[in-house]
């Protein structure tokens, strides 16, 4: 008589966790082709990031109020001839990446970056709201803002009730890291110089009930 022997499949290939072990990474160039083409729809929330596609995160109702309001007091203080662009790439071709910050302050009128999205040469600051996304945005400082010779990268955080100022650039991250407390105001550096202040107050999401705050998440 003939019996049967329950087997356990193979783990499938598709299983979360299982990485093949020859990742292909693409340069700035074919990133930008792709885009151009229409490979990549503007629906799909990704950029390049170190020369991989990452997939960006999502924005809950505090972060999009820090946003906002961050957007409203840099808009307010830059100097002439700088304007303000939010959540579009900025190129980093050392490092083939094409990462869209959610504010950066950059040299010149929008209609200068016609034939390419700006660089480092370009930019005197971006700026990263960060919830539950705080280390992830440290390490978009560190590892990607700086090495790229950006002079400086805010980090609002949601949660710490502050924002984090990283500034003197090289290629090990950024030599200067200071942190800015609810009731101080943040200075506005721009080639040496202040440009104005931001008190933090204004551009941190108000604060919520300790009920509403509990069921939103952070």
């Amino acid at each position: 008589m003939s019996t049967i022997t329950s087997t356990t499949p193979p783990a499938s290939p598709g299983l979360p966790g299982w990485l093949p072990p020859r990742i292909y990474r693409m340069t700035l160039a074919e990133y930008e082709r792709m885009v151009a083409a229409g490979l990549i729809p503007s629906r799909n929330r990704i950029h390049l990031i170190n020369g991989y596609l990452v997939e960006k995160m999502t924005q809950n109702p505090p972060h999009v109020v820090a946003v906002n309001r961050s957007r409203d007091e840099l808009d307010r203080i830059k100097p002439p001839g700088w304007h303000l662009r939010s959540a579009q790439p900025i190129r980093l071709p050392g490092q083939d990446s094409e990462p869209e910050p959610d504010h950066c302050l950059t040299r010149g009128v929008n209609e200068d970056y016609l034939e390419g999205h700006p660089g480092p040469a370009d930019i005197a600051l971006v700026v990263e709201v960060a919830g539950t996304s705080l280390a992830e945005d440290r390490d978009y400082a560190t590892r990607l803002y700086g090495p790229a010779g950006i002079p400086a990268c805010w980090i609002v955080d949601d949660n710490g009730r502050g924002v984090e100022v990283y500034s003197h650039p090289g290629p090990q991250g950024y030599a200067s890291t200071e942190t800015f407390a609810e009731g101080q105001s943040v200075p506005l550096m721009i080639d040496g110089r202040e440009a104005g202040r931001i008190a933090v107050a204004d551009i941190l999401p108000p604060r919520r009930p300790r009920a509403a705050a509990a069921g939103n998440g952070a």
